[in-house]
């Protein structure tokens, strides 16, 4: 195919920009700045973008079925956003008070799938968040818990571990939210980048967002690789599928604050029409309190 190029849809310089998640009701995607504690939302019907919030450090977040923010910040809290309001979820997770979140997903019955970074005293953790607001610890010894997603049958789960290079696949249980089985998908020989955050495409393909490797990669079911766009930023950091059609592709980058190194397209965010499409995200339904 010919040579792909990104388009810069908006840029507030992010140090970490990453997260992107396309908002089926207001047709419109967020995204957030991690270590500034900011996050933003871009409408692509009004090219109109905004920061919408600055707060404490918000690693990931998803999307409920009314429309507000789960959000996953630092010292494992998680937290209900609705019209500039946090409700409180889970007051924190006491062997992550020296860490924070990183990239969650939503599963087809609206547990959330939650990572966390390692810390000076531990490795990281993937927790599963349930409908009720209990966690379960999935995965210990985690170097950086990163990008996942499902295949199409549901029936297997991606998992990225970006300080091993690496994404894996399990056996995924949809009734118990239970994975097993773990096994290789994708590794990268060390020099060619870090995989992040990551989507599958309604074809079943896995896009990685390539981290240090200044690009974007799709790789069929079987891990060849399929396709590879390049970004003016060394730094791309995560990737979703948006849009009436879900034919629009939204890339996060980094480095917005050392753009001389990082590129000139460092910390912005990107779009591709490319003809691929995806499929909408799982939405999560985690209630607070008495909530039913």
């Amino acid at each position: 195919m010919p040579k792909v190029k990104p388009q810069l849809v908006a840029d507030y310089a992010c140090v970490t920009g990453e997260g992107p998640l396309w908002h089926p009701i207001e047709k419109r995607v967020y995204w957030v700045d991690i270590p500034t504690g900011r996050m933003f939302r871009y409408t692509p019907r009004s090219a109109q973008h905004e920061q919408f919030y600055k707060g404490r450090v918000v690693g990931g977040f998803t999307i409920q079925s009314d429309g507000s923010l789960l959000l996953f910040m630092d010292k494992g809290t998680v937290g209900m956003w609705r019209d500039g309001t946090i409700t409180t979820v889970v007051e924190e997770i006491v062997a992550e008070r020296g860490s924070r979140f990183n990239d969650v997903i939503a599963d087809p019955l609206g547990r959330v799938f939650c990572g966390t970074m390692s810390s000076k005293d531990h490795p990281g953790s993937l927790y599963r968040l349930n409908p009720d607001g209990s966690l379960s610890k999935i995965l210990e010894e985690v170097g950086c818990s990163n990008g996942m997603g499902f295949t199409l049958d549901r029936r297997q789960m991606y998992h990225t571990d970006s300080a091993k290079r690496e994404i894996r696949i399990y056996d995924y249980d949809r009734r118990t939210g239970s994975i097993s089985n773990p096994r290789p998908f994708v590794r990268l020989p060390e020099g060619r980048g870090t995989p992040d955050g990551m989507t599958v495409d309604s074809e079943g393909y896995v896009w990685s967002a390539i981290w240090d490797g200044g690009c974007l990669l799709r790789f069929s079911p079987d891990g060849a690789e399929d396709m590879r766009i390049e970004f003016p930023a060394r730094k791309v950091s995560s990737v979703t599928f948006g849009g009436q059609d879900y034919g629009d592709i939204y890339v996060t980058t980094a480095g917005g604050d050392k753009k001389e190194t990082e590129g000139p397209g460092a910390g912005g965010l990107f779009r591709l029409r490319i003809g691929i499409r995806g499929l909408p995200e799982f939405q999560s339904a985690i209630r607070v309190g008495n909530e039913t």
